[in-house]
């Protein structure tokens, strides 16, 4: 089993668009996968038509009082799962605080024998939920907007993984919401891959997802655009994408 954060300290950046279609496409081709919405806002679980709500809520699944198993729902789609968001998954940093540093790990490993993917949608925060889920995870996946400030995320990423010694840990970015009728995204989407790195590694993948109101129709659509848009654009980016993710899971 493989663990897929999909993680951006910054919100609107696109971070549930991109786990709710690389979900999807990896399901498609057989693979049993699971999204655990960890937002409280619960965007994924809206666009899966799933009601936003956990018996006994972040209480419950941090003192591990049940298994997961009983809290995941079924989806429209083949081999795809969801772990629903609830509200009270605003509090989790300061129930994960009163717990060891990989609780979320083990809260997933029973899962081992059911799932080959986990994907986590992240909330917008840097915290002890953050940690717990660097720590749980195989990829960190951070979807940036090819802007200055969007950018700046990812010094303040390297602080605090620098600082909390989180090691081990593969990291890669793609841009999302690009429009090419910028100048700024253009000369930013054309000179990162080449000269951030993280370590000795390349630190952007090439695939990136356009800005299209086809993406924003998921609101509408309530499912991933690969179901409903299968042959525009960012339907053909999100595969190209996956493609790149996939390898690097393994």
């Amino acid at each position: 089993m493989r663990v897929l954060s999909i993680y951006n300290m910054k919100g609107g950046v696109g971070k549930t668009a991109a786990a709710v279609n690389l979900g999807y496409l990896a399901a498609a081709e057989g693979k049993r996968v699971l999204i655990w919405d960890l937002d409280p806002q619960g965007a994924a679980s809206f666009y899966f038509r799933v009601k936003p709500k956990v018996k006994g809520g972040g209480k419950k699944i941090v003192k591990g009082k049940g298994g997961l198993g009983e809290l995941i729902k079924g989806t429209d789609f083949d081999n795809l799962d969801l772990l629903p968001s609830d509200f009270s998954y605003r509090d989790l940093d300061l129930r994960f605080s009163k717990e060891k540093q990989s609780r979320l790990k083990r809260l997933i490993d029973p899962l081992r024998k059911e799932y080959d993917l986990i994907v986590f949608d992240c909330p917008p925060s840097i915290s002890e939920l953050s940690e717990q889920v660097f720590r749980a995870s195989h990829l960190l996946l951070v979807p940036l907007v090819p802007t200055t400030l969007s950018l700046r995320t990812l010094d303040q990423l390297r602080g605090f993984m620098k600082k909390e010694k989180v090691r081990k840990l593969k990291v890669r970015t793609f841009f999302s919401m690009v429009d090419r009728r910028k100048n700024m995204h253009r000369d930013i989407l054309e000179g990162f891959p080449a000269k951030e790195k993280w370590g000795q590694e390349e630190l952007g993948l090439a695939a990136f997802i356009p800005y299209s109101s086809i993406v924003e129709k998921m609101g509408e659509e309530r499912r991933p655009v690969i179901a409903y848009a299968p042959k525009s654009a960012p339907a053909q980016s999100f595969r190209e994408l996956w493609s790149q993710v996939d390898k690097l899971l393994g």
